[in-house]
């Protein structure tokens, strides 16, 4: 009985096909949160794959509905071995972006799993179904070497993140009890370097928000009209100069942290931004002037126009449009002030003489709305994790404060009150949310042994200091 022969077993899970077979079953499922007719599929993905799975392992399941209609369940797992261990939640998300299938590459499908070379291909592998069916595997093989997991487990599968995780905050917190932890420690995201593991301490949070223009019924002849009539997309291209730089700097002061933490910028100094083959080429003059690429990235605040539409872009023609909108993004980190975004915004345009312009909210299929979330890197519990995860990998462990995309994080840090650690096991050239999303085999293979690494781990003495529940 040792970490090394538990790690052993679950690297045969990947050797043997068994952790394939299991992720092929649940990729077939397709669990498209965004299509409403998916509903049944995604309580077909908890009742079907999930629950059996934990319930093989000894956990007791609770499939809660979501308070949304139209938003898919939520299961909760429990494993209660001794109420005075630690308690750990993990979290995994079952629900996928819409396929898109007729734009897969030949001989792809996304509901299909197939390996081509070191690329494992399918909806879901990477985001998020590859990732939580590696702490199943996980969890089994640490269980099957010592007999027991030696601490606490909840685990819960939700299947609505990508639809923002409505009714998860409500869920939780109403029922603190049942979800309450010492610690998070879950997988999701990719690695900030393929090349190496790291966690991610949190997350940016993400507001979306429309600007539109629109100013009467119809477009008007430009030979006639042109230079007469104000022209919506000049107006709105003006407004946006105005909110940030030609080089991307974000102009308004109050959508801005006031510094970046001592203990993110040290922790960002191991940081190097590389993903895959297919990683598009940094712009170093983009964004905030000072700052080093990580640290715009995961410290700092931006502004991006997401879509921009004036007149008919597919068939112009030569008229003064009546209308232009955009959708924009704000991704922050904690230490900005959310709330104040949308008045400073205001403010800012009508002081300028942009009353035209509207701030509307944005369509509902993007909405975005997570809040920005962050557990500090010298958290006892961050640490635990790092010095756990090179055990595995024989490297240190790069500790990311924060990720800088958008996830539920904030809802297990402000309902529960738990250090959240996200030990990511894609990479950034993973086609997440397009067509042709994949694993890699080497870093899916490496992830199964670290996860292990960290649950047998969590079963000896030296965790850091815990309630007990």
């Amino acid at each position: 009985m040792s970490r090394a022969k538990a790690i052993d077993r679950v690297v045969a899970m990947y050797d043997d096909g068994r952790y394939l077979e299991d992720l092929r079953r649940r990729v077939a499922i397709p669990t498209e949160s965004q299509n409403p007719e998916r509903v049944p599929e995604l309580y077909r993905y908890l009742t079907d794959e999930m629950q059996p799975a934990f319930e093989a392992l000894g956990y007791s399941c609770r499939i809660f509905d979501n308070p949304f209609d139209g938003i898919g369940p939520v299961l909760l797992a429990q494993r209660i071995e001794d109420e005075s261990s630690p308690t750990v939640l993990g979290y995994g998300h079952g629900d996928v972006i819409r396929g898109y299938e007729q734009q897969w590459h030949e001989g792809l499908s996304p509901w299909k799993l197939k390996q081509q070379g070191e690329r494992i291909y399918g909806r879901g592998t990477a985001d998020n179904k590859g990732q939580h069916c590696i702490h199943l595997c996980a969890l089994e093989a640490v269980l099957k070497e010592r007999g027991r997991l030696g601490f606490n487990s909840k685990f819960m599968i939700e299947t609505g993140e990508e639809n923002g995780s409505k009714g998860v905050a409500e869920i939780v917190d109403g029922n603190r009890e049942l979800f309450a932890a010492d610690a998070f420690i879950a997988s999701d995201g990719p690695r900030v370097n393929v090349r190496r593991a790291n966690i991610t301490l949190g997350n940016r949070g993400a507001i979306n928000f429309d600007l539109v223009v629109d100013l009467r019924e119809g477009g008007h002849h430009s030979g006639n009209w042109g230079g007469l009539l104000a022209n919506p997309g000049v107006i709105l291209a003006h407004a946006i100069a105005s909110i940030a730089s030609a080089s991307g700097q974000v102009l308004i002061p109050q959508w801005l942290p006031k510094e970046i933490p001592a203990s993110v910028r040290a922790a960002l100094k191991d940081v190097v931004h590389e993903g895959g083959e297919n990683d598009p080429q940094i712009d170093p003059d983009w964004g905030e002037p000072g700052l080093t690429p990580v640290e715009k990235v995961y410290a700092w605040n931006t502004f991006e126009v997401l879509a921009f539409k004036t007149g008919n872009p597919e068939n112009p023609v030569n008229a003064v449009p009546p209308r232009a909108s955009a959708h924009c993004q704000i991704r922050y980190v904690v230490g900005s002030n959310p709330d104040e975004f949308m008045p400073a915004l205001r403010r800012h345009l009508d002081r300028l003489g942009f009353d035209k312009v509207e701030v509307r909210p944005p369509p509902a299929s993007n909405a975005a709305g997570f809040k920005a979330a962050r557990t500090d890197p010298d958290h006892p519990w961050a640490r635990w994790v790092a010095e756990a995860i090179q055990r595995t990998t024989g490297h240190k462990t790069v500790v990311l404060p924060n990720s800088g995309g958008s996830i539920c994080n904030y809802i297990f840090q402000d309902y529960l009150g738990v250090p959240t650690i996200w030990i990511p096991h894609s990479y950034t050239g993973c086609s997440q949310h397009a067509p042709n999303e994949h694993i890699l085999a080497p870093v899916t293979r490496e992830a199964l042994a670290i996860t292990a690494g960290v649950y047998w781990d969590l079963g000896e003495p030296g965790t850091p200091p815990h309630a007990g529940r």
